[in-house]
């Protein structure tokens, strides 16, 4: 079972992200970038799947120099070998381009099974897998909690609005992962130290037989980033007695609020 798993790497939730000078972009200086973490669930997954049936894992990832370190994390989970495209074309592109050259690097790639994450945290974007997907005419399960591969198909059981939905579809197929598949694993101090050796190989848009034209002009684009609106400070509803204090609430719900 040769499985590839799709990386992004994001800022991390507990870094101070500020909106840079030009209003379109972040301040990196002091921003940590770590592995996506829908897609920690996708390698976890990866290397349990590997386990029960053997073959191997590829970490596929578009993006710069700096990309490399998630990869890295990726192979001291585990993983067997890594695969970053870096191009300039491709990192100025937008959703279905990143898509676009992950197609092209994939059918260069003999794989069984692609999982990613079901969305990136950063730009809480939710499009890259299934478009994946579709341009390599693939099945494709999203939102999967959980995923059983026997006779050459995958059942997942995915979540949907008020419950689960199990579905089914041949092998190749990509599924995307959502909370509660599992419990993704810490790189240990041996696998970091493995990951080292591991081979990492870092391609362009020609090495997969694209060019800038392929990507198309992007369908998005920032216009604006802007931070959230400061929340004002909490306030303290006087009253002589509870019912006092509970008219007084209900007052201001309806009135201030117009919660109610």
């Amino acid at each position: 079972m040769d499985i590839v798993v799709l990386l992004k790497q994001v800022p991390s939730t507990e870094s101070m992200v500020r909106v840079a000078d030009d209003g379109l972009t972040i301040k990196t200086d002091d921003v940590k970038w770590v592995m996506n973490p829908y897609d920690e669930f996708a390698v976890e997954e990866a290397l349990r799947i590997k386990d029960a049936q053997g073959g191997t894992v590829t970490i596929l990832s578009v993006g710069g120099d700096k990309v490399v370190e998630a990869i890295r994390t990726g192979l001291a989970m585990g993983a067997d070998k890594g695969v970053l495209i870096n191009d300039p074309a491709a990192l100025a592109t937008d959703s279905m381009g990143i898509a676009t050259v992950l197609a092209a690097a994939l059918k260069e790639m003999n794989c069984d099974l692609i999982i990613a994450g079901q969305r990136a945290v950063d730009d809480d974007n939710y499009l890259v897998g299934t478009a994946v997907a579709e341009k390599l005419s693939l099945p494709n399960i999203s939102m999967v909690v959980k995923a059983e591969i026997t006779d050459g198909k995958i059942k997942c059981r995915r979540t949907i609005e008020g419950g689960t939905l199990v579905l089914e579809a041949p092998l190749p197929a990509l599924f995307t992962t959502q909370r509660g598949l599992n419990e993704p694993r810490y790189a240990s101090l041996p696998g970091i130290m493995k990951a080292k050796k591991k081979p990492l190989e870092t391609k362009t848009l020609a090495d997969i037989g694209l060019s800038a034209d392929d990507l198309g002009n992007a369908k998005t684009k920032i216009i604006a980033l802007q931070p959230p609106p400061e929340r004002s400070g909490g306030r303290m509803i006087e009253g002589d007695d509870a019912a006092a204090k509970a008219a007084a609430l209900v007052q201001a719900l309806r009135e201030e609020a117009k919660a109610i």
